[in-house]
This record gives structure tokens, sequence and C-alpha cells, in this order.
């Protein structure tokens, strides 16, 4: 018997390879925020970074050494230990969702079968965060900005929750890299779920964009105030664990419409092979997606954002529901793939 057939090597192996991911996505999030102040700057008739290393390309690095050597401040009357949970826990668990996430076929650290689930519970864990953040604070400020956060998170939650399950209806799996392989046919991309799930697919982005605070729904953190909601009283280290958090969850979103409704790492013509080229371009192109919002939506009031939420959202994504499962009970339109 080998080393890597053993109780340690098999260990030693998952610990490689959940290193490896998490060393990908944090890297990857450097050089997609560098893409991201580019593309603000090309709409903004500027530059972007354009110093730090050749093109700006070092500029992401350069502000996480600044804030990793600024002092950290805390809250004299701050819970000091909630005060610095509650940043570690954004950031684990912005991270630990990544396991379930399939790059190419096999390419994933743990293939089960309830990855849908595991990503579900994942991301609704992360309202903790944000709560414990504000409310350690000690400050009015920060206290409101977490509130409205956790209100518009659980509010967003929902719907994608009843999005998704039309996709899981349509695919026949809770497994990720089985509804990827569902989609998959000689048709190419007209196989995939955008084209029966089309109107999901709009409101999947948008519940995304208010699941994560990205403009236009970044309320908690610019409402009238300015001062960065939950975040204000935070500085240096922990300020930048929130900022990976979030940055993180959003790449985390673009792989998540890629694998329900683009097909993954499938080629979108039969004649190409599939790959992890696939997969990453279509994550790049939703990102992009993602940043031009946010340079050209203004932003939502409160009211009209939980309005979108509760009286739009949710009834339309709870029909659709309906809708598929009408649909796949009597075999219409190759719904089901049982």
């Amino acid at each position: 018997m080998s080393f890597f057939e053993t109780n340690i090597g098999i260990l030693a192996i998952v610990v490689g390879q959940c290193f490896l991911v998490m060393l990908c996505v944090l890297a990857s999030l450097a050089f997609i925020m560098y893409g991201e102040r580019k593309v603000w700057g090309l709409l903004q008739l500027r530059r972007g970074p354009n110093v730090v290393g050749p093109f700006g390309i070092l500029q992401s690095f350069a502000d996480l050494l600044k804030h990793v050597f600024k002092e950290i401040i805390v809250p004299t009357e701050s819970d000091k230990v909630v005060f610095f949970l509650a940043p570690l826990i954004s950031f684990v668990l912005a991270l630990i969702a990544w396991v379930v996430v399939p790059f190419d076929d096999g390419w994933v650290v743990s293939n089960i079968n309830i990855g849908i689930l595991y990503l579900f519970a994942v991301s609704s864990l992360e309202v903790y965060g944000v709560i414990m953040g504000g409310w350690a604070s000690n400050s009015k400020y920060p206290f409101l900005g977490s509130l409205r956060s956790a209100s518009q998170m659980i509010s967003y939650e929902v719907s994608i929750g009843f999005i998704i399950i039309g996709v899981i209806i349509s695919a026949g799996s809770l497994n990720l890299s089985e509804i990827v392989l569902a989609q998959k046919s000689d048709y190419g991309m007209l196989s995939w779920f955008w084209l029966p799930h089309l109107p999901m697919v709009f409101f999947f982005l948008v519940s995304a964009l208010a699941e994560t605070n990205r403009p236009p729904f970044d309320l908690p953190e610019a409402e009238a105030e300015l001062v960065a909601g939950y975040q204000v009283e935070y500085t240096s280290t922990p300020y930048l664990l929130f900022m990976i958090g979030e940055l993180s969850a959003v790449l985390l979103m673009t792989a998540l419409i890629t694998i329900l409704f683009f097909g993954g790492w499938l080629s979108p013509v039969p004649s190409l092979p599939d790959g992890f080229f696939w997969m990453f371009s279509k994550m790049l192109l939703f990102f992009f997606v993602f940043s031009l919002i946010k340079g050209l939506v203004p932003r939502y009031r409160y009211d009209q954002l939980m309005r979108l939420g509760w009286k739009v959202m949710l009834p339309v994504s709870l029909g659709w529901v309906v809708f598929v499962s009408f649909m796949a009970h009597f075999k219409l339109l190759n719904y089901a793939r049982w």
C-alpha cells in the first residue's frame, strides 16, 4: 500500500487540495479587483491603476500590504472577542464554500451529492459575520448598517433558493458536477439551462448583486451617511478580511451562475474541447457584467430594495418553481432529465 492510500496520505491530499484552491481564489481576487478598477476607469474616462508594477497590475498587492501594516484600532467599549471573530467568520465562510465548486470534470475538492445545499447553508451563515461586526462595534451606525445588510441578504437568499430549485428539477440532481453534465449535448450552448430558464437568469443576477451587497444594492455601506455601514469601526487586517470575504462571495456568485445556467466547463461549440478555460472565461465575463453594473446603475433606496425582493423577486421565483414542476411532471420541453 502506498503512502497516499493510507489515512494520513488521504488527509494530506485533501489538505493540499484545499490550500491550492484557497491560494488560487485569493490570487484571482487580486487580479479581478485590478480588472474591475480598470473597467471603472474606462467608464469614467480615466486610466485606473497604472503606477505599481507593469500597467499597475501589482496595485492590489500594494493595497494588501497597506492594510496589513496599518494600525489596528479597536473601539474602547467594543466586545473585543466578537469584534475580531466577525471578520474571521466572514473570511473563512467565503473560502470554505469553494470546496464543492467544480472547475472541470473531476476538478473539485469534495464532489458531494448535496453540493447546492452546502453552498446555500454556507452563504446563509455569512449573515452572522455581518451582524456580529455591527453589534460588537458598540456604535449606532455600524449596528444599523449590519441590520440593513442582514435583512437584505436574508430577503434575497429566499429568491436565490427558489431559482436554484428550478434548476435542480431540470437537472434531477443536487450535485454541481451533475448539473453541468446535464447541460451537455450535441447542441452546445443551446442545450444549457440559460435558454429554458431565461427569465431566472436575470432574476438570479439581480439577487446575486443584492446578496453580496454589490451596487446598486450596496445600501449597508452607503445609503446617506457614507460611513461603510457595519465596517465603519474596522481598520487594517480585520477590514481587509471583510473585503476579501465580500469579493470572494461575488466571485462565487459568478461561478454559480456559470454552473447553473451556462454549462460550467462545457464548450459553447460541440466541436471544441471542454475544459477549465471555459469555466474561467465565463466567470470573467459575468464579473465584467458585475463591474459594468456598479459603474452604470444608480443606487436604490432601501424601501425600493425590500419591495423588489419581497413583492417582485419572491412571487415570480416561486411561480417559476411551480411552472417548472408542472413541466417536469408531464415531461414537457425536456425539463426533467431523470
